[in-house]
């Protein structure tokens, strides 16, 4: 702007406001409320762009799950056939289950204390042995001594808030799991269906989770080894948990009519192979332990 059309800008401005000057107290305000928009207006985008980040790094954790000693040294750090990447590391101390996978260099394959990957070394880490009779042993940890006990006391601290290995779990030694002979009604079935989110108690204390039972063929499956996302509360298989699922699986089936009807009956060759399938798929891939036999219902042929 000239110098000559400033001043005639400056006399029209005191003219219209009756204020000698005002053309800079014009400005000024111009200036401030521009700045004021912006300022403001960045700061909200920065608030807005770092709550956004936030969510983004924001991960659901796992729920926590029970461990069998077979599934446990699964997670031993070596690589995976099926996929030809290193498995996650995860060791027990006393019966919980951490992830120690950050320590790669100390629990994996070669590391010096590898031999502890994917196995209860609780009893074994308090009385700094590599014995291996002191490993996959919970109840080892209950007879130590009172240093060692306090020792192991420092091993679960240092593992969960100093180097902050996530808790995935509970180890549930073979001994404290139900005998796959006992026979289980449908009655029974139906109280472990997923919805139970108390801490275990009584028969499953020292379980991470309430036990949530699946029915297949004969065989009633604890799916809380492993299974908790998907048939626990909400997850999408719940509607098969505390149930004789049997039908619901051999046709593949989400349908009210299949997943409350155990008959099996009337499936052919081909459904009932798949049914067999998903039996196998348990206890040998996911490797939920069998914790009894499923007592079916017949009908009174005495009318």
């Amino acid at each position: 702007m000239t110098s000559q059309a400033a001043k005639e800008l400056g006399k029209w401005c005191d003219a219209m406001t009756g204020v000698e000057g005002s053309l800079g107290y014009i400005t000024l305000l111009v200036i401030s409320i521009v700045g004021y928009i912006y300022m403001n207006h960045g700061m909200q985008m920065n608030v807005s762009s770092k709550k956004a980040e936030g969510e983004d790094e924001i991960e659901t954790p796992e729920p926590m799950r029970n461990f069998t000693a077979k599934q446990l040294r699964f997670f031993d750090g070596s690589t995976n056939e099926n996929t030809d990447e290193p498995k996650p590391i995860y060791l027990s101390v006393g019966g919980t289950v951490f992830d120690v996978s950050k320590g790669r260099d100390f629990y994996g394959p070669g590391g010096p204390y590898g031999v502890f990957a994917g196995r209860e070394c609780g009893a074994a880490l308090a009385t700094m042995s590599f014995d291996e009779s002191l490993l996959d042993d919970v109840s080892a940890c209950e007879t130590l001594g009172v240093g060692d006990k306090a020792e192991l006391a420092n091993w679960l601290q240092k593992f969960e808030h100093y180097r902050c290995y996530p808790v995935k779990g509970r180890l549930v030694p073979d001994s404290k799991l139900p005998s796959s002979e006992r026979t289980i009604s449908m009655e029974e079935l139906a109280k472990y269906d997923g919805n139970n989110q108390d801490s275990p108690t009584g028969e499953h204390l020292g379980y991470a989770t309430y036990p949530i039972y699946l029915g297949a063929l004969d065989k009633v499956f604890d799916v809380s080894f492993g299974g908790v996302e998907m048939y626990g509360k909400d997850g999408p298989y719940q509607r098969f948990a505390g149930k004789d699922a049997s039908r619901a699986l051999a046709l593949m089936s989400f349908d009210p009519k299949d997943v409350e009807n155990p008959d099996i009956s009337d499936l052919d060759e081909n459904k009932m192979k798949i049914l067999k399938d998903w039996v196998k798929t348990f206890e040998e891939k996911k490797g939920y332990p069998v914790v009894g036999k499923l007592q079916r219902v017949t009908a009174n042929p005495f009318p």
